[in-house]
């Protein structure tokens, strides 16, 4: 008969909430989510778009949406881009998501680093994003893909080696309810459930 060498190991039993909460969002569903969120910001009453980049340590370095410059007020420059009036066009005044992130960012330069976008960037766009050294874009939405901006902007981006890459989320929708993050109380009196999988890219910028 063999001898069986009693085990020196302990085994631990853990309580549920002790180990490791297996139901976080990916990296990638949560700076696209941070994208989509910033969208929610926009006071543009039919197109909303939100950018988010991330450099190469998975940090997050800027964060923009579709609106006004600085200083012009939303309330007064115009949101609509069929007036008679050409002067009275938003596309005339409003400044990109993507612009808009690069411009926030938090460091001195964004080589190497990665755009998250709801809306597949314009020829603008796209001038900027090269230039501001960002290597790869992941997006939503391409349904511009025929209108000549849409491929202006992936000649200059296929010439200048930035990848793009359609998104496809592990997560379909993600749900913000504030109660969740109030423990033990109740948010009275305000809307705490903020749906971010509503569409935010109805048109083109």
């Amino acid at each position: 008969m063999n001898n069986v060498e009693p085990s020196t190991e302990q085994s631990v039993q853990c309580n549920p909430t002790d180990s490791k909460r297996r139901a976080s969002i990916s990296w990638d569903d949560y700076f696209m989510g941070v994208a989509l969120l910033s969208a929610k910001r926009s006071k543009d009453p039919v197109t909303r778009v939100g950018a988010c980049i991330v450099d190469e340590n998975n940090v997050i370095v800027g964060v923009g949406y579709n609106g006004m410059p600085r200083n012009c007020s939303d309330d007064v420059f115009p949101w609509e881009k069929n007036s008679n009036d050409e002067l009275n066009n938003k596309k005339l005044y409003v400044c990109h998501a993507e612009i808009n992130a690069i411009l926030n960012r938090n460091l001195s330069k964004l080589k190497g680093c990665k755009m998250y976008v709801s809306l597949f960037p314009c020829n603008e766009c796209a001038k900027v994003i090269i230039q501001s050294g960002i290597k790869k874009i992941y997006y939503i939405s391409d349904k511009n893909k025929n209108k000549i901006d849409t491929k202006a902007s992936k000649i200059m981006l296929d010439a200048a080696k930035v990848v793009y890459e359609s998104f496809t989320p592990r997560k379909t929708k993600i749900v913000i309810d504030f109660d969740d993050f109030n423990y033990g109380s109740s948010l009275n009196n305000s809307v705490s459930n903020l749906n971010i999988s509503e569409s935010v890219d109805n048109e083109t910028n």
